[in-house]
Protein backbone atom coordinates (compact mmCIF):
# COMPACT_ATOMS: atom_id res chain seq x y z
CA UNK A 1 0.00 0.00 0.00
CA UNK A 2 0.68 3.57 -0.14
CA UNK A 3 -0.72 6.77 -1.07
CA UNK A 4 -4.11 6.62 -2.05
CA UNK A 5 -5.74 9.82 -1.80
CA UNK A 6 -3.87 13.53 -2.31
CA UNK A 7 -5.22 17.10 -2.13
CA UNK A 8 -4.60 20.63 -1.59
CA UNK A 9 -7.21 22.30 0.67
CA UNK A 10 -7.61 25.97 2.45
CA UNK A 11 -7.75 26.36 5.68
CA UNK A 12 -9.71 29.36 6.22
CA UNK A 13 -12.79 29.56 8.39
CA UNK A 14 -14.50 30.29 5.14
CA UNK A 15 -14.26 26.80 3.88
CA UNK A 16 -16.60 25.65 6.97
CA UNK A 17 -20.10 26.14 6.70
CA UNK A 18 -20.64 26.03 10.70
CA UNK A 19 -18.37 28.57 11.22
CA UNK A 20 -19.92 32.06 11.82
CA UNK A 21 -19.13 34.83 9.07
CA UNK A 22 -18.99 31.53 6.72
CA UNK A 23 -21.83 33.07 4.14
CA UNK A 24 -19.22 35.88 3.13
CA UNK A 25 -19.96 35.90 -0.87
CA UNK A 26 -17.91 33.99 -2.62
CA UNK A 27 -17.25 31.10 -0.21
CA UNK A 28 -20.31 28.65 -1.38
CA UNK A 29 -17.94 27.26 -4.26
CA UNK A 30 -15.09 26.73 -1.99
CA UNK A 31 -17.34 25.35 0.57
CA UNK A 32 -18.85 23.25 -1.49
CA UNK A 33 -15.25 21.99 -3.20
CA UNK A 34 -14.52 20.85 0.13
CA UNK A 35 -17.70 18.77 0.26
CA UNK A 36 -16.61 17.01 -2.97
CA UNK A 37 -12.90 16.70 -1.48
CA UNK A 38 -14.27 14.62 1.68
CA UNK A 39 -16.31 12.77 -0.64
CA UNK A 40 -13.45 11.27 -2.77
CA UNK A 41 -10.96 10.77 0.19
CA UNK A 42 -14.20 8.20 1.51
CA UNK A 43 -13.74 6.79 -1.76
CA UNK A 44 -10.37 5.88 -1.82
CA UNK A 45 -10.68 4.28 1.91
CA UNK A 46 -7.56 5.85 3.61
CA UNK A 47 -6.43 3.91 6.93
CA UNK A 48 -4.44 7.30 7.63
CA UNK A 49 -3.77 10.95 6.63
CA UNK A 50 -0.60 13.07 6.43
CA UNK A 51 -1.60 16.52 7.05
CA UNK A 52 1.00 19.68 6.03
CA UNK A 53 0.04 22.21 8.02
CA UNK A 54 2.20 25.48 8.16
CA UNK A 55 0.50 26.39 11.54
CA UNK A 56 1.40 23.68 14.01
CA UNK A 57 4.94 23.91 16.00
CA UNK A 58 7.35 25.48 14.50
CA UNK A 59 11.02 24.42 14.79
CA UNK A 60 14.12 26.82 13.73
CA UNK A 61 15.76 24.68 10.67
CA UNK A 62 13.65 21.82 10.73
CA UNK A 63 10.48 20.22 9.67
CA UNK A 64 8.20 18.52 12.58
CA UNK A 65 6.12 15.97 13.49
CA UNK A 66 3.28 15.63 15.67
CA UNK A 67 4.32 12.75 18.30
CA UNK A 68 1.51 12.74 20.70
CA UNK A 69 -1.26 10.39 20.64
CA UNK A 70 -4.41 12.78 20.28
CA UNK A 71 -4.83 16.06 18.66
CA UNK A 72 -7.64 17.80 19.57
CA UNK A 73 -8.35 22.04 19.15
CA UNK A 74 -11.80 24.32 17.83
CA UNK A 75 -12.68 27.32 15.95
CA UNK A 76 -13.19 29.43 19.23
CA UNK A 77 -10.96 31.72 18.14
CA UNK A 78 -12.96 32.57 15.30
CA UNK A 79 -15.75 32.66 17.03
CA UNK A 80 -16.57 28.99 15.53
CA UNK A 81 -16.61 27.26 19.61
CA UNK A 82 -19.15 24.74 18.11
CA UNK A 83 -16.47 23.38 15.71
CA UNK A 84 -14.49 20.68 17.60
CA UNK A 85 -12.36 18.30 16.66
CA UNK A 86 -10.64 15.57 18.65
CA UNK A 87 -8.82 13.11 16.39
CA UNK A 88 -6.46 10.06 17.37
CA UNK A 89 -2.73 10.05 15.81
CA UNK A 90 -1.37 7.18 13.72
CA UNK A 91 1.96 7.06 16.20
CA UNK A 92 3.29 4.59 14.26
CA UNK A 93 3.44 5.74 11.11
CA UNK A 94 4.34 9.65 12.42
CA UNK A 95 7.59 7.79 13.78
CA UNK A 96 8.14 6.14 10.68
CA UNK A 97 7.54 9.73 9.25
CA UNK A 98 10.06 10.90 11.23
CA UNK A 99 12.58 8.06 10.01
CA UNK A 100 12.18 8.46 6.94
CA UNK A 101 12.85 12.23 6.75
CA UNK A 102 15.99 11.66 8.69
CA UNK A 103 17.33 9.23 6.86
CA UNK A 104 17.09 11.27 3.61
CA UNK A 105 18.96 13.71 5.43
CA UNK A 106 16.21 15.80 6.03
CA UNK A 107 16.42 17.41 9.58
CA UNK A 108 13.45 16.74 11.98
CA UNK A 109 12.42 16.58 15.04
CA UNK A 110 9.12 14.54 16.26
CA UNK A 111 7.31 16.80 18.86
CA UNK A 112 4.72 16.07 21.45
CA UNK A 113 3.00 18.13 24.72
CA UNK A 114 1.27 17.48 28.03
CA UNK A 115 2.07 13.66 29.09
CA UNK A 116 5.43 12.26 28.94
CA UNK A 117 4.00 8.97 27.61
CA UNK A 118 3.27 9.51 23.85
CA UNK A 119 0.30 7.40 24.10
CA UNK A 120 -1.45 9.52 26.61
CA UNK A 121 -0.61 13.05 25.35
CA UNK A 122 -2.48 15.77 23.40
CA UNK A 123 -1.48 18.00 20.98
CA UNK A 124 -3.07 21.37 20.12
CA UNK A 125 -4.63 20.64 17.00
CA UNK A 126 -4.06 23.91 15.04
CA UNK A 127 -6.53 25.32 12.22
CA UNK A 128 -4.58 24.22 9.50
CA UNK A 129 -5.16 20.83 10.63
CA UNK A 130 -8.62 20.98 12.20
CA UNK A 131 -10.63 22.24 8.87
CA UNK A 132 -9.14 20.30 6.32
CA UNK A 133 -9.68 16.82 8.73
CA UNK A 134 -13.21 18.17 9.24
CA UNK A 135 -14.01 17.00 6.08
CA UNK A 136 -11.53 14.74 5.33
CA UNK A 137 -12.03 11.61 7.93
CA UNK A 138 -11.77 13.43 11.30
CA UNK A 139 -15.33 13.22 12.01
CA UNK A 140 -15.67 10.11 10.16
CA UNK A 141 -17.02 6.95 11.68
CA UNK A 142 -14.38 5.62 12.72
CA UNK A 143 -12.07 8.29 12.69
CA UNK A 144 -9.04 8.44 10.16
CA UNK A 145 -6.01 8.94 12.43
CA UNK A 146 -3.93 11.70 11.31
CA UNK A 147 -0.18 12.68 11.22
CA UNK A 148 0.72 16.16 11.68
CA UNK A 149 3.77 17.55 9.54
CA UNK A 150 5.16 20.95 9.60
CA UNK A 151 6.91 22.29 6.70
CA UNK A 152 10.00 24.38 7.24
CA UNK A 153 10.08 27.42 6.14
CA UNK A 154 13.71 28.37 7.03
CA UNK A 155 15.03 25.51 4.66
CA UNK A 156 15.15 26.04 0.98
CA UNK A 157 12.61 25.11 -1.48
CA UNK A 158 14.68 21.52 -2.92
CA UNK A 159 14.08 20.26 0.77
CA UNK A 160 10.73 20.50 0.53
CA UNK A 161 10.23 18.30 -2.59
CA UNK A 162 12.43 15.91 -0.76
CA UNK A 163 10.77 15.70 2.32
CA UNK A 164 7.33 14.86 0.01
CA UNK A 165 9.25 12.01 -1.47
CA UNK A 166 10.51 10.76 1.78
CA UNK A 167 6.66 10.59 2.79
CA UNK A 168 6.04 8.70 -0.21
CA UNK A 169 8.20 6.31 1.26
CA UNK A 170 7.13 6.03 4.74
CA UNK A 171 3.68 5.59 3.14
CA UNK A 172 5.03 2.97 0.58
CA UNK A 173 6.90 1.03 3.53
CA UNK A 174 3.87 1.53 6.13
CA UNK A 175 1.74 -1.33 4.49
CA UNK A 176 -0.88 1.08 5.15
CA UNK A 177 -3.46 3.47 2.32
CA UNK A 178 -2.18 6.60 3.27
CA UNK A 179 -4.21 10.45 2.32
CA UNK A 180 -1.97 13.29 1.99
CA UNK A 181 -3.41 17.03 2.33
CA UNK A 182 -1.62 19.88 1.76
CA UNK A 183 -3.57 22.66 3.69
CA UNK A 184 -2.72 25.68 2.19
CA UNK A 185 -3.86 29.16 1.52
CA UNK A 186 -2.62 31.07 -0.95
CA UNK A 187 -1.94 35.21 -1.19
CA UNK A 188 -2.89 37.28 1.98
CA UNK A 189 -2.35 40.38 0.54
CA UNK A 190 -5.58 41.07 -1.63
CA UNK A 191 -7.10 43.41 0.23
CA UNK A 192 -5.87 46.97 1.45
CA UNK A 193 -8.30 46.87 4.88
CA UNK A 194 -6.68 42.99 5.40
CA UNK A 195 -4.13 42.75 7.98
CA UNK A 196 -1.55 42.18 5.87
CA UNK A 197 -2.43 44.98 3.85
CA UNK A 198 -2.10 45.33 -0.12
CA UNK A 199 0.04 44.33 -2.76
CA UNK A 200 -0.53 43.13 -6.55
CA UNK A 201 1.84 40.15 -6.01
CA UNK A 202 -0.82 38.91 -4.23
CA UNK A 203 -2.91 37.98 -6.67
CA UNK A 204 -0.14 37.48 -9.19
CA UNK A 205 1.00 34.52 -7.09
CA UNK A 206 -2.52 33.03 -6.74
CA UNK A 207 -3.12 33.18 -10.64
CA UNK A 208 0.22 31.70 -10.89
CA UNK A 209 -1.01 28.52 -8.50
CA UNK A 210 -4.30 27.77 -10.18
CA UNK A 211 -2.22 27.66 -13.69
CA UNK A 212 0.63 25.37 -12.28
CA UNK A 213 -1.91 23.12 -9.90
CA UNK A 214 -4.39 23.25 -13.03
CA UNK A 215 -1.57 22.08 -15.21
CA UNK A 216 0.13 19.60 -12.81
CA UNK A 217 3.02 21.83 -13.23
CA UNK A 218 3.94 21.99 -9.74
CA UNK A 219 7.44 21.61 -10.27
CA UNK A 220 7.62 25.32 -11.61
CA UNK A 221 6.72 26.64 -8.06
CA UNK A 222 10.39 26.45 -7.52
CA UNK A 223 11.35 28.99 -9.85
CA UNK A 224 9.15 31.58 -7.62
CA UNK A 225 11.77 34.28 -6.21
CA UNK A 226 11.09 34.17 -2.11
CA UNK A 227 11.08 38.13 -2.33
CA UNK A 228 8.07 37.67 -4.71
CA UNK A 229 6.37 34.89 -2.46
CA UNK A 230 6.88 36.96 0.66
CA UNK A 231 5.40 40.20 -0.71
CA UNK A 232 2.39 38.16 -1.79
CA UNK A 233 2.19 37.15 2.01
CA UNK A 234 1.59 33.72 0.34
CA UNK A 235 1.06 30.47 3.33
CA UNK A 236 1.04 27.93 1.15
CA UNK A 237 4.20 27.31 -1.38
CA UNK A 238 6.16 25.11 0.96
CA UNK A 239 2.81 22.78 1.63
CA UNK A 240 2.44 22.34 -2.13
CA UNK A 241 5.91 21.40 -3.00
CA UNK A 242 5.89 18.38 -0.68
CA UNK A 243 3.33 16.81 -2.26
CA UNK A 244 5.50 17.80 -5.98
CA UNK A 245 7.83 15.40 -4.05
CA UNK A 246 5.61 13.18 -2.84
CA UNK A 247 3.11 12.56 -6.12
CA UNK A 248 6.14 12.52 -8.40
CA UNK A 249 7.04 8.80 -9.21
CA UNK A 250 3.40 8.13 -9.91
CA UNK A 251 1.22 8.35 -12.63
CA UNK A 252 -0.64 10.94 -10.35
CA UNK A 253 -3.45 13.93 -12.21
CA UNK A 254 -4.56 16.97 -11.17
CA UNK A 255 -8.23 18.50 -11.09
CA UNK A 256 -8.75 21.99 -9.87
CA UNK A 257 -12.19 22.20 -8.07
CA UNK A 258 -12.07 25.56 -6.85
CA UNK A 259 -10.16 29.03 -6.36
CA UNK A 260 -11.60 32.10 -4.89
CA UNK A 261 -10.16 35.12 -2.91
CA UNK A 262 -13.74 36.49 -1.05
CA UNK A 263 -11.47 38.24 1.72
CA UNK A 264 -8.34 39.27 1.85
CA UNK A 265 -6.61 36.08 1.17
CA UNK A 266 -6.97 33.16 -1.77
CA UNK A 267 -8.52 29.66 -1.18
CA UNK A 268 -7.92 26.57 -3.58
CA UNK A 269 -9.01 23.41 -3.51
CA UNK A 270 -7.64 20.43 -6.18
CA UNK A 271 -7.44 16.50 -5.99
CA UNK A 272 -4.93 14.48 -7.04
CA UNK A 273 -5.77 10.84 -8.40
CA UNK A 274 -3.52 8.35 -10.02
Amino acid sequence: MSLVFAAIAPHGTLAVPDAPGAEVPGSATTQAAMEELGHRFDRAHPDATIVLTPHNVHVDGHFAVVLAGTIAGSLADWDAPSVVLECPVDLLLAAEVVVALHDAQIPVVGASFGANDPAAATAPMDWGTLIPLWFMGGRAEPQVPAVVVSPARDRPFDDHVRAGAALAAAAAASGRRVALIASADHGHAHDPEGPYGFDPAAAEFDQRVVELVGEDRLGELLQLEPAFVERAKADSLWQMLMPHGALADGDWRSELLSYEAPTYFGMLCAAYTR
